[in-house]
């Protein structure tokens, strides 16, 4: 545990995650030049974008379920495989149709990868580490964001479509043969705890079912679907065509992304840190994070005019900051979760973001053309977003009342079984105001 080995693996593991996040996000940077290529509406190009999360979504409890049975360095390969597949398959599409099914294969090959990686992690670590791994694996993994940003978008508007994509799908193939030479399910086994070991997939679907029911694994559901879906909606899809609508260039739209990547990176391991030392105080993160998000979109939304460049930084910061928070979901999975079924806890997990990310998208689509027919302004206009953006107000708000609801479960657990009383954050802080004025 904790070896040069243990680090070795994570190090491959997480380059096939930031590959992945290459070919998730190159739609993200690729969107105007799509609807130029295949001629279609925005509310058919959020399609090419919801049908891949939509994937990605709907397989992470499979996955899940796959990686308690099997382990997660053949889903770490195969989901390799599919990636380089689906994105050779959206080089040569002529049509939507085409690059519908490659999205397919690149969401499929995606959902595979991220859990498989996190449910590495604790056959490779243990103690106060693992939560900072945790944080920099989903941190790092941002760098695919940038190299789709920037040395992605540049190959497409120079080389053009089929050659971009055709590297991005050469990439992964490398990623591939990588991960088959250095990547191993780790010292520790698949399965180490009182679930009895899935003999069958029945057992493994039982297993799930455990995961599913615990108050912690929704706690952490409800914290990746509040936190991640902002972010997501903006740097898969609509992000750069907001920005481009604002009169931004493509090269000042991908800078605003990076911007989203390089906070993550100083924040991550600032949260790690914090969840290992409060780990009682950990929705109180995500709230706060939260809290930042709709100020921000608020401000921005209401802006007279066009918004100023400032203003947009500071959105993109809070963006930023919604990715290393979203990972505090996982952490609660494996801190109410036996080894056993985490991987079905992670699973559970990872599709609250990605399931409000693909319903804001969707509906974001259908708004701007909607907005667009009735004003007669152009589908990108500052105007159309401007209504189209808040979309994200009912969907996270619902996100927030469930959350509350799973918290609150969540403790009464903790309280039945170990005798542990979690109170509210300002009684907490009162507590220690009086402690420190005593002393």
């Amino acid at each position: 545990m904790n070896s040069r080995r243990a680090f070795l693996v994570w190090g491959v593991a997480v380059l096939a995650y930031v590959l992945a996040v290459v070919q998730r996000s190159s739609l993200g940077v690729s969107g105007v030049d799509a609807q130029d290529r295949f001629a279609v509406s925005a509310a058919v190009l959020s399609t090419l974008a919801v049908v891949q999360i939509a994937v990605y979504a709907g397989l992470q409890i499979p996955v899940g379920i796959a990686l308690d049975r099997i382990g997660p360095r053949r889903l770490v390969l195969l989901g390799a495989l599919l990636l380089t597949v689906g994105q050779a398959v959206v080089a040569v599409s002529p049509t939507i149709g085409p690059a519908i099914v490659g999205r397919v294969l690149v969401g499929a090959g995606d959902a595979m990868t991220f859990i498989s990686v996190m449910r590495l992690l604790p056959m490779w670590f243990s103690g106060r580490i693992l939560p900072q791994i945790s944080q920099w694996t989903g941190n790092l993994g941002q760098v695919g964001q940038i190299a789709s940003a920037f040395p992605f978008a540049l190959l497409l508007h120079t080389a053009g479509w089929s050659a971009a994509f055709g590297v991005a799908a050469a990439a992964s193939a490398v990623g591939l043969v990588l991960a088959v030479v250095f990547v191993r399910n780790g010292p520790v086994p698949v399965r180490t705890d009182t679930i009895p070991l899935p003999h069958s997939w029945g057992a493994a679907f039982r297993t799930f079912g455990h995961a599913l029911r615990r108050p912690g694994t929704q706690l952490g559901f409800w914290s990746h679907y509040v936190t991640q879906s902002s972010g997501t909606v903006f740097s898969l899809l609509w992000g750069v065509p907001m920005l481009r609508g604002l009169g931004y260039t493509s090269t000042e739209a991908a800078a605003f992304l990076t911007v989203i990547v390089v906070v993550g990176f100083v924040v991550g391991p600032v949260l790690g840190v914090l969840c290992a030392r409060f780990p009682f105080r950990r929705s109180n993160l995500v709230l706060g994070v939260v809290v930042l998000l709709g100020v921000v979109w608020t401000a921005v939304l209401l802006w007279p005019g066009h918004p100023p460049t400032w203003l947009l930084v500071l959105l993109v910061v809070a963006m930023g900051v919604g990715g290393p928070g979203s990972l505090i979901g996982f952490d609660f999975a494996r801190s109410f979760n036996p080894t056993g079924s985490l991987g079905s806890a992670n699973g559970v997990v990872n599709v609250g973001g990605f399931l409000a990310a693909f319903v804001m998208m969707f509906c974001i689509g259908v708004l701007l053309d909607a907005v667009s027919r009735a004003t007669g302004d152009t589908v990108f206009a500052w105007s159309n977003f401007r209504i189209a953006l808040t979309v994200q107000y009912v969907v996270v708000g619902a996100g927030v009342a469930m959350l509350l609801h799973a918290r609150r479960r969540t403790r009464a657990v903790l309280h039945a079984e170990d005798g542990i009383r979690v109170g509210p954050l300002w009684v907490a802080l009162v507590a220690r105001l009086r402690k420190r004025t005593v002393q």
